[in-house]
């Protein structure tokens, strides 16, 4: 069912047939979204508890632990979180001691973010949870779903939002 319709396409009954309906269950970036949510508090709860980050903080030491040396700029684009976001997050990493801010060698003007030895252990404590809660959430598909998943991702993701991009 389509999570958009015409009044012309609506069944007899709706609250207001003078107007479009949206189903909003049925509207794939919110779907996506409550999805996205409901995952990444179930992750947080583990790692909130145990080592107090809140998700935005978790999100950046990920990106800083894959990618090192980036600036908070790269790590909000990386994230596609607001950059205030970012930067809240990165001034409580900074004060925990988590992350380290240091002069770029090649740029004096531009500084770079990177986990700190104590950021490193918590990264290395909370990465492994993340990865088996990723495939406690994947079980209930079989290989060929988790390829096709991964592969609609990707078009969703590329030219998907290219698309939708073009339209705004």
């Amino acid at each position: 069912m389509n999570a958009f319709a015409s009044p012309a396409a609506q069944a007899s009954g709706s609250p207001d047939s003078e107007h479009a309906q949206l189903y909003l269950e049925n509207f794939l970036p919110y779907r996506l979204s409550v999805l996205s949510n409901r995952v990444s508090q179930t992750i947080a709860d583990m790692y909130q508890k145990r080592f107090g980050l809140a998700i935005t903080e978790w999100r950046v030491m990920a990106v800083l632990g894959r990618y090192p040396d980036l600036s908070a700029n790269e790590v909000a684009e990386r994230t596609a979180m607001d950059k205030v976001a970012v930067s809240r997050a990165v001034a409580r990493l900074l004060e925990r001691s988590l992350i380290k801010r240091e002069i770029h060698s090649d740029d004096r003007r531009r500084s770079v973010l990177s986990l700190s030895e104590v950021g490193y252990t918590v990264f290395d404590e909370i990465a492994p949870m993340a990865l088996a809660a990723e495939q406690r959430l994947i079980a209930p598909l079989d290989a060929e779903e988790r390829a096709m998943l991964d592969r609609l991702m990707q078009k969703l993701s590329g030219p998907g939002l290219a698309a939708l991009r073009e339209g705004v």
